[in-house]
């Protein structure tokens, strides 16, 4: 067992309640006008060991919870717990939650310092968190090899004589130095070629059996989710719509908005082309969410029950939930009492 593994097997390694994310709209004078509800009480568990991945729309709030975990933009309201402390007063410190989670971002250039060559970038967290220089140096060398570059030929190159494959490699060597226990992954695939990403993924799934890392991986690529998690959460306009296992999830879907969204993938098969949009309109605007289900705008199966009440996640068969009054036994809906006899 890791040495770190503070709370067993059983104990989750990070806990996500009820968080809360309103971003501030000012108009003149700075006064503030509205409030932009970016993440609006999500909550979720990242088993030890396992890839959880995060689906859903741009602007649906997958980033913004990827950097509330991170504490890079302060909660609002709610609570994170990695293996069972709590982060933030009394609890773990950020420096804490640091040695535990780090997280990989999509733009690889953008991510790194322009006058830091890759191994003193990997070292820069490393003599952060107390390691003498020559140490970390060491330490950031292993890293690269880790990622499959070679520290010779690596090690003094600055972000600019790299390609975006081997940026992205420098950007996961400097997440796992510190030996972290969970890596969040937010989009850190999609700027990269298709043989580029597969190469990185492949990289990915041999870090994590090679370290014991638990992932969170956040991605629009639907393909790429299917293949990496083991559950799958997907969000909507700062919620959770639906959470389970990968392939209960993607072969029957529960929630009207799921459902559209794997409509939508592009197929390479000319027979399965998509020829009518899976989802009309756009999604409703977040300063002024609707009432009820955030979604019933968009959706073929609403009626008086889904604008007048929200519906709560409830479970619809073994560790898949779903936040649908049409599939919510007793919810009111038409729909949910045919949806009880079929369960």
């Amino acid at each position: 067992m890791n040495t770190r593994d503070r709370g067993g097997p059983e104990q989750p390694m990070l806990m996500a309640r009820d968080l809360r994310k309103y971003f501030a709209l000012r108009g003149p004078l700075g006064k503030v006008s509205a409030h932009v509800q970016a993440v609006d009480g999500v909550s979720f568990d990242v088993r030890k060991g396992e890839t959880l991945g995060i689906v859903g729309e741009s602007g649906c709030g997958k980033s913004t919870t990827a950097r509330l975990l991170m504490h890079l933009i302060p909660l609002d309201e709610g609570q994170i717990v990695v293996d069972g402390d709590p982060v933030g007063y009394r609890g773990l410190s950020l420096r804490e939650l640091r040695r535990d989670v780090q997280m990989v971002f999509q733009d690889s250039y953008a991510s790194l310092n322009p006058r830091h060559t890759a191994a003193d970038e990997i070292a820069f967290g490393l003599r952060v968190h107390g390691m003498s220089a020559a140490e970390a140096r060491a330490q950031a060398r292993d890293a690269l090899r880790m990622v499959g570059l070679d520290p010779n030929l690596f090690a003094a190159r600055y972000p600019h004589e790299m390609s975006g494959g081997q940026r992205q490699r420098v950007n996961i060597a400097r997440g796992i130095a510190l030996r972290p226990r969970l890596l969040i992954l937010d989009e850190s695939v999609s700027a990269l070629d298709k043989s580029v990403q597969a190469q990185v993924l492949n990289l990915l799934a041999d870090l994590k059996e090679q370290l014991s890392l638990t992932y969170i991986f956040i991605s629009h690529d639907l393909n790429v989710v299917r293949h990496v998690s083991d559950r799958v959460l997907v969000m909507y306009l700062g919620k959770v719509v639906e959470i389970g296992p990968v392939e209960q999830i993607y072969r029957t879907a529960a929630h009207p908005y799921t459902r559209a969204l794997f409509a939508s993938r592009l197929s390479m098969d000319p027979a399965r082309r998509v020829e009518a949009a899976p989802l009309s309109g756009d999604p409703p605007n977040p300063v002024r969410p609707p009432s009820g289900c955030r979604f019933r705008t968009r959706c073929p199966l609403a009626e008086d029950v889904c604008a007048g009440q929200e519906p709560l996640l409830a479970g619809i068969g073994q560790a898949h939930q779903a936040a649908c009054h049409a599939v919510t036994p007793g919810s009111g809906h038409s729909l949910a009492t045919e949806h009880a006899h079929a369960a």
